[in-house]
């Protein structure tokens, strides 16, 4: 008759031998890898009434970041194995044996974090100008210090550019908001509308660097405040003007240019199409629009984004393919001049934030509290993984009005 397995076996159990990690539990068992310096424990029959409880990466985040599941090592490379090495359907034995070590406590359910949003079907009319705000202020209403703390002084919340591999995640930032400028041509006396501006770095670059008159438009109160703060300080308050608003309320056309930067995602799968035809009532003719996004790889990919994201990071979030953001584009009367991925780049700027967020950990957790601290951990890191792997790509697609001859002043030859 075989021993009754331990509870750090039935964890090992859900992955395949190959994988290089440790797994320890609270009944003091030990398997996988020991000599492993990267360590899986769970600390406490709460990680697992989270984790059978709602089954997927919505009950394991939620064990790591109340603290009962805890990761040692290289957070990264651990995560990595555990996605690499897990068993493919989960095996059935190994839930079972796992839901007999809780026992009747299986019944009591763990407290669910603040920090999470409530499921798509309490949330209101999906889309909505309320619910939008909502899901914009769940993310982005956190803490500017806290952002600072992670993003650095660009204060730039999207994937960077590296020419160089020894590049400062500032110099590719940098980088970054200068290709959008060159994308769209910026010249003095332009007017540029942000839609989705952040703090308002491209707003104020556009401004200082190429003399633009730019309008930023975002839902994020905090973004709003700190971008308007910068924009005094900076001295541009007659070239740059960032509001709280809705897209669909921006009144002003005749725009020279439009920037879309990390904003689609958040618009929706069947609200693409309308997403973009407002922006195509916003510029004039010639005029660009460069929309930078993150997609999914291919047309098959399931355009919700996980439990863990949708209900902690970017409620009612989705992510298409991207021939999907090309031809909604391409339907409104925007020509396609040029797109380009920037997947690598992705997962060299989520390392950088990672690295920020660890060296200010002590202040990071004062800010915003443990739990949020490791949320952000946890995402960002997952993100990191999801770029280096393929599973999801960042893409910046460049679009032009032609004029009424069907005419448009892009060069023979991209000049950016």
């Amino acid at each position: 008759m075989s021993a009754k397995k331990t509870v750090a076996q039935d964890i090992a159990s859900l992955f395949d031998e190959k994988i290089n990690v440790k797994f320890m539990a609270f009944d003091a068992s030990v398997a996988g890898n020991h000599n492993s310096a990267n360590v899986f424990h769970i600390k406490s029959p709460v990680a697992l009434r989270y984790i059978l409880g709602a089954p997927g990466d919505l009950g394991l985040a939620r064990a790591y970041i109340t603290g009962a599941l805890e990761i040692y090592g290289d957070f990264h490379q651990t995560l990595l194995e555990l996605y690499w090495h897990i068993k493919e359907p989960v095996p059935k034995l190994a839930s079972l044996s796992l839901l007999k070590a809780v026992g009747a406590g299986i019944l009591s359910k763990p407290p669910i974090p603040v920090e999470e949003a409530p499921p798509r079907y309490k949330r209101g009319v999906l889309h909505s100008l309320a619910r939008d705000k909502s899901a914009i202020a769940h993310h982005y209403d956190v803490s500017n210090d806290f952002y600072s703390m992670i993003l650095g002084p660009t204060l730039v919340y999207s994937c960077a550019v590296f020419t160089k591999d020894k590049d400062s995640l500032e110099k590719a930032q940098t980088e970054k908001i200068e290709l959008i400028c060159r994308k769209l041509d910026l010249r003095p006396g332009m007017r540029l509308l942000d839609i989705g501006c952040g703090w308002g770095s491209l707003v104020l670059h556009a401004a200082k660097e190429y003399g633009v008159k730019a309008v930023g438009v975002t839902l994020s109160t905090n973004q709003a405040a700190l971008a308007n703060e910068r924009i005094v300080k900076a001295k541009l308050s007659k070239l740059v003007e960032v509001r709280i608003q809705d897209y669909r309320e921006v009144p002003d056309d005749n725009f020279h240019a439009i920037s879309s930067v990390g904003m689609s995602e958040h618009v929706g799968s069947a609200k693409m199409n309308g997403y973009f035809e407002h922006l195509r009532s916003r510029v004039m003719a010639e005029g660009r629009l460069l929309n930078h996004c993150i997609v999914r790889p291919h047309s098959t990919a399931k355009e919700r984004t996980g439990k863990f994201f949708d209900r902690y990071i970017f409620p009612d979030g989705e992510l298409i393919a991207p021939s999907k953001v090309a031809q909604s584009m391409i339907d409104v009367g925007f020509e396609l001049r040029h797109s380009e991925n920037l997947r690598e780049h992705y997962s060299r700027t989520l390392t950088k934030w990672c690295e920020n967020l660890v060296e200010n950990w002590d202040d990071a957790v004062a800010e915003v509290g443990l739990t949020r601290a490791r949320i952000w951990h946890l995402y960002m890191t997952l993100s990191r993984i999801g770029f280096e792997t393929n599973n999801i790509q960042i893409h910046q697609f460049l679009g032009v009005v032609n004029n009424e001859l069907g005419a448009n002043p892009i060069p023979l030859r991209p000049n950016w």
